[in-house]
């Protein structure tokens, strides 16, 4: 090839690139309106947005992989926490740690109530963003590297247990028909997903208390005073913990409020019967 038809090449390879990175800008654009849903931009949500912007929250948060990776991306976190879970927390973040075993890293921003609903307005409106499965692996609001708080498919091994290991006390899961293995991944992928909320080590409490020993602690809460339930056994305050959690509400203003559990009460309707049966077996092996 000689200089002349080197030059032409070159021109030729700029234009064509530059016609296809056009026709997908344009092809971009002609989506945006879909893809964000911004049929529901509200006055709300545009406030919200303003409030993200004002308090700084990028600056240790991640929207779409795009902020600081000091702090949990909130991408999807109305998917995961109810609003009366985030506004308590935004109200007073302090009450969400025992900070008699750990620093707490979420400062107080004092949030105008107004301020606290249009900016989970915000975030319920990036939540339904079509954004294609991006970020691929976004940080874990539960803060993944505690043993038992959530598992991937890198850390499933056979039988779809996390590194072949399983929670203290539990019985072995094998088998595709094991009703206890079949509750395990109901566990894991049910959305929102219980691992959101839920650690299977004990005494790792986050959003919700640890389930490391479920079986044992249902025993004893079953034949406390306190207990103002209907279950008559283990199996059944698993049950009704799943489809009523505000039946009985574990003590500690960082997992209800006003006597409301902050667990969805909507497991009973999106689960089929036998998830939940498949379920309840999972969590009453937990010895």
């Amino acid at each position: 090839m000689n200089k002349r038809q080197s030059r032409l090449f070159a021109i030729g390879s700029t234009a064509v690139a530059a016609l296809a990175f056009l026709g997908l800008t344009i092809d971009s654009h002609r989506q945006f309106d879909k893809l964000t849903n911004a049929q529901n931009i509200t006055p709300a949500v545009i406030h919200g947005k303003d409030v993200w912007h004002k308090y700084n929250c990028i600056n240790c948060h991640t929207l779409f992989g795009e902020g600081a990776y000091y702090a949990p991306d909130l991408t999807k976190i109305t998917q995961h926490r109810g609003e009366a879970y985030l506004k308590a927390y935004m109200r007073d973040p302090s009450k969400f740690y025992d900070e008699n075993r750990h620093r707490r890293l979420m400062p107080k921003q004092d949030l105008a109530e107004d301020e606290i609903t249009d900016l989970i307005a915000f975030l319920d409106w990036v939540s339904k963003v079509d954004n294609q499965g991006w970020p691929p692996r976004p940080i874990l609001v539960t803060g993944a590297t505690i043993p038992g708080t959530d598992l991937n498919t890198e850390q499933l091994g056979s039988g779809g247990q996390q590194g072949g290991m399983q929670p203290p006390g539990a019985r072995p899961v094998s088998g595709d028909q094991n009703p206890i293995a079949l509750g395990q991944n109901v566990f894991r992928t049910v959305a929102p997903s219980c691992t959101a909320c839920h650690s299977l080590s004990p005494g790792v409490n986050m959003a919700g208390p640890s389930l490391a020993g479920l079986a044992t602690q249902a025993k004893e809460r079953l034949a406390s005073p306190d207990y103002k339930g209907k279950a008559k056994d283990v199996e059944g305050y698993i049950r009704e913990s799943i489809e009523h959690p505000s039946a009985y509400v574990v003590p500690g203003a960082m997992y209800s409020a006003n006597g409301q559990s902050f667990m969805p009460a909507t497991y009973a309707n999106d689960l089929k019967p036998e998830q939940i049966d498949q379920l309840v077996a999972y969590l009453a092996s937990f010895k």
